[in-house]
């Protein structure tokens, strides 16, 4: 007979005589122990290891050092090629794929075979590749190495079957691109430059075939050699010598004219009737000075030289602005007949290429856009204008202008949410773009009916996730609520050393749409979403969660009193701010008690859509600044809000927008602390206090990006591509238990799991070296993780309460039950009353996730309110009341009986309590070796499951199976 066959796995029993909560309830890994298991509970559990199989699913952002471009203007599909060997591939919106090579080589070159679904691709490693284009995850079909010349340059004309190569040695190779190898055919640097010249002209930096004869090839070498060859005859019709280097060359359609850029920043035009000598030099910017001579020039670095049946040609060329020009950003030059325009670029220009109406290089061109490769950005400039507007990029490539810095993910949001932020953050698009359709336009793309309701957060950006591309929704700034700083003025600049409002943490409550953001300076910002713009006046509360060091009590003094802290002078205190009053006796007022930024005090007007309500500060207390908040929970239904960090809980009701509850971590305890900390010494304390505090949030900051560094290059040391699935089984006879593991790992290499592993070491590494049997008397103990819920508070709860279960970074677990006014105008007017019920759960490491399923297996939601505009015009049919949605735990138990099971998951340990007994049902050992960074208890295929994203890279999913004797 299956009973309890859990979905979180390699969970150990605890011991039947063990203490709950004492450290003896965690067993070794593997090692179940009998336990009561309740005989109601009978969760059947589907889930296998083929469920966690690894998939690519969507590359999101710019390619990472861009080094090649190539178009299909017939398909008009894009290529952008990368220094670690990746080619990104682009269509109209929505197509977006990406290959990779394994060598990781550099992509110095790529040649599309137009209308043909084919990549050629020159790599570094002197190696070319064959991309099909035409299966849907492209391949490789051909592979060939250059094993004693280097690659410099390729040329392939339209609907020629052969590639030529030309070599940093001078020679040109010719490749046929059907069999993809090489012919015997070899243009040596000797015989295409004439014998009696000894000098080597250098590697070949450009080959093109000439639009009046294919048959004739124009070879240019680097040191402004210049040689028409004949592939027939096999010799040079001409051979031009150049005193100036080269770097390429454009033809004129008719054939019988170029023109080449040159290391001096000059364009020369060469006739093919006389080679002798250019027809025409000209320095596009090199004025003359007034003693006669020439500005001195930087190169152009390449030129495009396109026809217009209607007008007069289009020269374009990238550099070749003078030295003198000190600060000048780089720049693309566009000439059209005699109008020069000089369009500057924020970043240096990798590769530029003119997108023309035909593919065939002996028609009128008709260059109708420009697309600019940037090191850090794609520009498409529309030539059909006169001022030659840039279209709008519809590829979500930039996340934002600042780096990530925390990232939260949203599944089965409500349906309506992805379509509002979209349409509220298109209208704040940047105009004076050009009016036309996106020129890149190939591929299809079809949604078809699926309807996707993921949403990815990064900083103060939202994000919609889809299955092949990131579409960016909408964009938030958290400095519009607060005054400009002045130089010199406030505590943010001594609190951090960049930017004061980056954001640290988020919380979303996709259902009732409230939002709060958490910032590196020590505030919590509390948005509501509304379709129409209003008049908003920004409610400001300061929070004192600073510990006074002489005043920690020892256990024995609060026995009497555990769970509620009175406003007194040993308490975290907090003081609020409002356009109607101020409280004259706020803490704030105290000397030396300020908050790090000023909060606009007047009333704003705010546009459509995430708007600010509410702005909590942290103040500094006697010159030390407040600790960086370390966790954060949000609850629309309770309309409660709570934060934490290494001194102490507060939970705010934003509602009544006051301060219920504020406590040092030792308060939260009382009698119950699990170490019966002793007190200790003022002055040692006054010490120790200063010493965390200013290494905490003032070092936080500045330091991150060395310790960013450091964590990723530990984390991409690991092996680039190692992608595993393990699956251990083992029985035990003790119990008739079947442990089922499922371990599924992969390597992180993205700058957001850096950025959540730097946050764990920065504030919680003392927990991971050690038990916690075992630590130190004078450890901070931070609030780690909490989560609102209908949850039991107290052993003996016979109906599930509101509820704070509270997580530290000694791997203590505290509930906190809640008592809420039901009447909504009571709710409004009548306070709430909240604290610790004493109840003391413990684990290995810092808390990091908590999970509640009812008795049948299935997870548990949490309540919340539903929507409602809180600007929307007066509505006598529509209800203005609050409507709230519970799932109560116990709801969905017919025949199980009531309770519930809570999952606690930290950075070493997971474990089962079943409530409200509190009692543990299951122990596992996560990993030994490493830390956990991130987990959550997840729905997958109608099962639960426990996934864990470690400090080594791999991603754990655990389960469980118990198998009971008949």
């Amino acid at each position: 007979m299956k009973k309890f066959r859990k979905v979180l796995d390699g969970l150990t029993t605890s011991s039947p005589g063990g203490t709950v909560g004492s450290p003896s309830c965690g067993s070794a890994a593997g090692t179940p122990t009998a336990a009561p298991t309740p005989k109601e509970i009978d969760i059947q559990e589907t889930l296998v290891s083929e469920n966690f199989q690894l998939c690519k699913t969507v590359r999101h952002g710019f390619p990472y050092q861009p080094t090649s471009l190539a178009f299909d203007p017939v398909q008009k599909i894009l290529a952008i090629g990368s220094r670690s060997g990746g080619i990104r591939i682009l269509g109209r919106p929505g197509v977006d794929s990406y290959c990779q090579h394994e060598s990781g080589a550099a992509v110095l070159q790529l040649q599309f075979l137009i209308n043909e679904g084919a990549l050629v691709a020159a790599c570094a490693d002197d190696t070319l590749h064959l991309w099909n284009l035409r299966q849907r995850r492209p391949a490789i079909l051909h592979s060939l190495k250059f094993n004693r010349e280097r690659i410099t340059f390729c040329h392939l004309p339209f609907q020629s079957k052969w590639l030529y190569v030309g070599t940093e040695r001078g020679n040109t190779h010719i490749v046929n691109i059907e069999s993809f190898i090489l012919s015997g055919y070899v243009i040596m640097w000797n015989k295409a430059i004439e014998l009696s010249t000894k000098t080597h002209p250098g590697p070949v930096v450009h080959l093109s075939d000439s639009p009046k004869d294919e048959g004739k090839l124009l070879i240019g070498f680097e040191s402004g050699t210049i040689v028409q060859w004949d592939l027939r005859a096999k010799k040079a019709d001409f051979r031009i010598y150049y005193d100036e280097a080269i770097h390429s060359v454009g033809w004129h359609h008719e054939g019988k004219q170029f023109m080449c850029s040159h290391s001096d920043g000059s364009l020369t035009m060469w006739n093919l009737r006389n080679t002798t000598k250019p027809i025409q030099i000209t320095f596009p910017h090199g004025k003359i000075q007034k003693d006669g001579r020439k500005e001195s020039c930087k190169p152009i670095l390449k030129v495009e030289y396109k026809t217009s049946r209607n007008s007069e040609p289009f020269i374009i060329f990238s550099g070749g602005l003078s030295y003198d020009k000190a600060g000048r950003r780089h720049t693309l030059t566009i000439m059209h007949g005699k109008a020069i325009t000089v369009l500057e670029m924020d970043y240096p220009i990798v590769e530029f290429m003119a997108l023309c109406e035909t593919p065939y290089n002996n028609e009128v061109q008709e260059p109708y856009a420009v697309v600019v490769l940037l090191e850090k950005d794609l520009i498409v400039v529309d030539l059909t204008q006169s001022n030659f507007p840039v279209f709008e990029n519809p590829y979500p490539m930039d996340i934002h202008e600042s780096p990530v810095t925390c990232t939260a993910y949203f599944a089965d949001c409500p349906p309506d949410i992805i379509p509002i932020l979209y349409s509220i953050g298109a209208k704040h698009k940047k105009t004076g773009y050009s009016q036309k359709e996106w020129p890149i336009s190939g591929g299809t793309w079809t949604l078809g009916s699926h309807i996707f309701s993921e949403i990815i957060i990064t900083g103060d950006v939202f994000l919609c996730f889809e299955p092949v591309t990131l579409q960016m929704l909408y964009k938030l700034k958290t400095s519009k609520v607060f005054e400009k700083p002045k130089v010199g003025e406030g505590r943010a600049a001594e609190l951090v050393e960049e930017d004061p409002f980056a954001v640290q943490m988020v919380s979303w409550c996709p259902q009732s749409r409230i939002f709060c953001v958490v910032g590196i300076s020590a505030h919590i910002i509390l948005y509501r979403f509304s379709k129409y713009e209003a008049n908003n006046q920004i409610v400001s509360l300061d929070v004192r969660l600073q510990c006074e060091p002489e005043d920690v009590n020892s256990p024995s003094e609060n026995e009497n009193n555990p769970c509620f802290s009175e406003p007194g002078s040993h308490s975290p205190q907090a003081s609020h701010h409002h356009h109607h009053h101020q409280n004259p006796a706020s803490p704030s007022a105290e000397k030396g008690s300020v908050p790090c930024l000023k909060v606009k005090d007047r009333m704003v007007r705010v546009p459509p859509g995430y708007q600010a309500e509410l702005v909590i500060q942290l103040l500094w207390v006697d010159g030390e600044p407040p600790q960086q908040i370390t966790s954060l929970d949000i609850n629309s239904a309770y309309g409660l809000l709570a934060f934490g960090n290494c001194n102490g809980l507060a939970v705010v009701d934003y509602l009544q927008k006051t301060l219920l509850l504020c406590m040092s971590t030792l308060e939260m305890y009382g009698a119950a602390d699990p170490y019966q900390r002793l007190t200790r010494s003022p002055r040692r304390n006054r010490q120790s206090t200063s010493e965390l505090c200013m290494r905490g949030l003032s070092n936080f900051y500045s330091d991150s990006k060395k310790r960013i560094r450091t964590s990723y290059q530990s984390l991409t040391e690991l092996s680039d591509n190692q992608q595993s699935i393990d699956m251990e089984r083992s029985k035990s006879p003790t119990s008739g238990s079947t442990l089922t593991h499922t371990h599924t790992h992969t390597h992180a290499r993205t700058l957001q799991h850096c950025i959540l592993m730097l946050f764990r070491e920065n504030s919680f590494s003392r927990s991971r070296s050690s038990s916690v049997s075992s630590i130190d008397r004078d450890t901070k103990e931070a609030i780690t993780t909490l989560q609102f819920g209908e949850s039991y508070g107290r052993k003996g709860d016979v109906v599930p309460t509101p509820c704070l279960w509270v997580g530290t970074s000694l791997g203590v677990v505290l509930l906190f039950p809640m008592s809420i006014p039901t009447d909504e105008d009571e709710r409004m007017e009548e306070p709430v009353t909240i604290g610790p019920s004493g109840a003391v759960l413990m684990l290995k490491g810092s808390v990091l996730r908590f999970g509640f399923l009812d008795c049948a297996g299935a997870l548990i939601q949490g309540p919340y309110e539903i929507w409602r505009d809180p600007n929307a015009p007066e509505d006598p049919d529509r209800p203005r009341k609050r409507k709230l949605v519970h799932f109560s735990p116990s709801s969905s138990q017919d025949t199980s009986g009531d309770g519930h099971l809570a999952v606690v998951c930290s950075e070493r340990q997971a474990k089962v309590f079943l409530m409200p007994s509190q009692a543990c049902l299951f122990v596992h050992n996560i990993t030994e070796s490493s830390f956990v960074l991130r987990a959550d208890v997840v729905t997958v295929y109608n099962s639960v499951c426990l996934a864990c994203f470690c400090a080594n890279g791999h991603v754990m999913t655990l389960r469980y199976r118990l198998q009971l004797p008949p």
